[in-house]
């Protein structure tokens, strides 16, 4: 019925007029005859009692200029009056018409998918997030939104980084505040905490990577809080293939209140806890909590260094400190070349120390715990060992610990389980 509309639209069908009863100059009687329009003289037809007015009356001057009267209407003479109306002038606008059916086909096209979706997936309707806000699921618990990977978040390796990842996991946690209506003036910070001059910092955050995605896939991210001690809030995430379902990359930290005035660390008022408790779930975490202690890391000891890390004015949140994530970029500078190049990170363990600022200079250091040597070790998995300083042996910002795997060694995994 769409494709009759769209035709129709095209093909103008002029429908029959009745008589009037109006006086025509001429003899009629029913049918067109010998009309003169400016000189042009139409054979008289038989239109099926199709009755046209036409003006006998002689052109008149205007201004030295000749005009013909139709109807009422002043026509200019010098104007190009209307062609006969022939096969080929009343063809109709072909790539009107092909547009039309495009659209009626994509849109055909468009409900045998959803279609298909119903059969091969009932949940994926659910899940869809067609504009990236977000929404909160599982009784108000969980925030869950969808993100897809753009060119600019990929790297050498054609696919996301660890940083892009990170940067989707702080931008769940900001939604989710918000979402659930605690969002104040700071940044993740609610109304009560805002009146108190209070924010949250990040203490300790793990990632574990099973799989990296790339250009064009789209990812979703689940996110949600639970307590850490009396002072604290663990704040977990998982991210999967929106497409297949498949865990990607899991998540877990710890984080505590400062003052935005004294710079230190707060306790939760029992008014800010009234706001956050309801929404804690009862859960373990996703991440197991590395507690083993690193070495001591310093000049001495450390493989890598690398020197005169400043921040920029871009690096810099709402809170005036550092952007977390940015921490991971530092530490990764002074990682050796043949490890990022033959490797992929597998899991970061972050413990932060102290807030980096405006006009810090910074030192990163690697040391290697396992692996990375060459021969064989190129096929065993990594370890290395990290410390960002404030430059000249000043205190720690942050420690970290890294595991590093061969690049596609899950598809060499799996081609090797293949049948002979």
């Amino acid at each position: 019925m769409v494709a009759m509309a769209a035709t129709a639209s095209l093909f103008p069908v002029s429908s029959p007029q009745p008589n009037s009863g109006a006086k025509n100059s001429g003899n009629h009687k029913g049918g067109l005859g010998g009309v003169d329009l400016h000189g042009i003289k139409s054979k008289s037809t038989t239109s099926y009692g199709l009755q046209v007015k036409t003006n006998a009356q002689a052109p008149a001057k205007v201004n030295g200029t000749r005009v013909g009267v139709m109807d009422g209407l002043k026509v200019d003479d010098n104007s190009s009056s209307g062609a006969p109306r022939t096969f080929i002038n009343q063809l109709p606008d072909w790539s009107m018409l092909l547009a039309a059916i495009t659209t009626i086909f994509l849109a055909a096209e468009k409900q045998w998918m959803m279609l298909d979706w119903k059969t091969k997936r009932p949940d994926m309707l659910a899940d869809l997030d067609p504009f990236g806000f977000g929404r909160i699921v599982e009784n108000g618990f969980v925030f869950r939104q969808n993100f897809s990977i753009r060119s600019y978040e990929i790297g050498a390796d054609r696919t996301a980084s660890v940083e892009t990842l990170m940067n989707h996991l702080q931008e769940t946690a900001l939604n989710h505040v918000k979402n659930a209506g605690l969002l104040g003036d700071g940044f993740g910070s609610t109304p009560e905490m805002c009146k108190r001059n209070l924010f949250w910092v990040v203490t300790k955050m793990q990632v574990l990577v099973d799989h990296y995605p790339t250009w064009g896939d789209v990812v979703q991210v689940d996110t949600w809080v639970a307590a850490s001690g009396k002072n604290g809030m663990r704040r977990d995430w998982l991210i999967r293939d929106c497409r297949t379902g498949e865990i990607l990359t899991r998540a877990s930290s710890n984080w505590v209140m400062m003052n935005k005035v004294t710079r230190r660390l707060s306790k939760i008022p029992d008014e800010v806890r009234a706001e956050i408790q309801q929404y804690f779930v009862d859960t373990p975490p996703v991440v197991d909590d590395d507690n083993r202690k690193l070495p001591k890391l310093d000049e001495n000891t450390a493989d890598h260094i690398r020197n005169g890390l400043t921040p920029k004015w871009s690096d810099l949140d709402v809170n005036q400190h550092v952007n977390n994530v940015k921490y991971v970029g530092w530490i990764l500078e002074s990682a050796p070349q043949h490890v990022v190049e033959k490797y992929e990170l597998a899991s970061i363990t972050l413990e932060y120390r102290r807030e980096c600022m405006k006009d810090s200079v910074l030192q990163s250091l690697t040391s290697l715990l396992a692996g990375g040597g060459g021969g064989k070790a190129d096929f065993d998995n990594v370890d290395c060992q990290h410390l960002l300083r404030l430059e000249g042996g000043g205190g720690e910002i942050v420690k970290g610990r890294t595991k590093w795997r061969p690049k596609y060694a899950k598809q060499v995994q799996e081609h090797q389980s293949l049948p002979l």
